[in-house]
């Protein structure tokens, strides 16, 4: 018998803990909200804001697979508050280095959510 690798962590400690540390992999300007997904306790809502003039902002939906994998979802892009194409080079490039540092804070939270 295999030992099915579930999520057990309360989704209110989870997402406290990333609130803690997903600044510490982001760039230092930007800034990011973390909010719990109220229709599935296994997932977050990250709401990232861009540093400077662009006026980006980014919405993804996180939600753990098993214990230790994330899968990562693009909502929403916006630019000074209006909906924009998200397919543009720019925007592509952003939304991948988000991804990356989203992932990044994923294998920092290992130890507290495969416990």
């Amino acid at each position: 018998m295999s030992k099915t690798d579930v999520l057990t962590i309360d989704q209110s400690e989870l997402t406290a803990a990333w609130k803690q540390t997903l600044p510490t992999v982001l760039n230092e300007s930007d800034q990011a909200e973390v909010l719990p997904d109220e229709h599935d306790p296994k997932s977050l809502r990250i709401h990232i804001r861009t540093a400077g003039h662009s006026m980006y902002t980014f919405d993804f939906q996180v939600t753990y697979v098993d214990s230790r994998e994330v899968k990562v979802e693009l909502v929403d892009v916006e630019k000074a508050d209006q909906t924009v194409d998200e397919r543009n080079d720019v925007i592509q490039n952003l939304v991948e280095d988000y991804i990356r540092h989203i992932h990044e804070c994923a294998q920092a939270l290992k130890k507290i959510t495969s416990s």
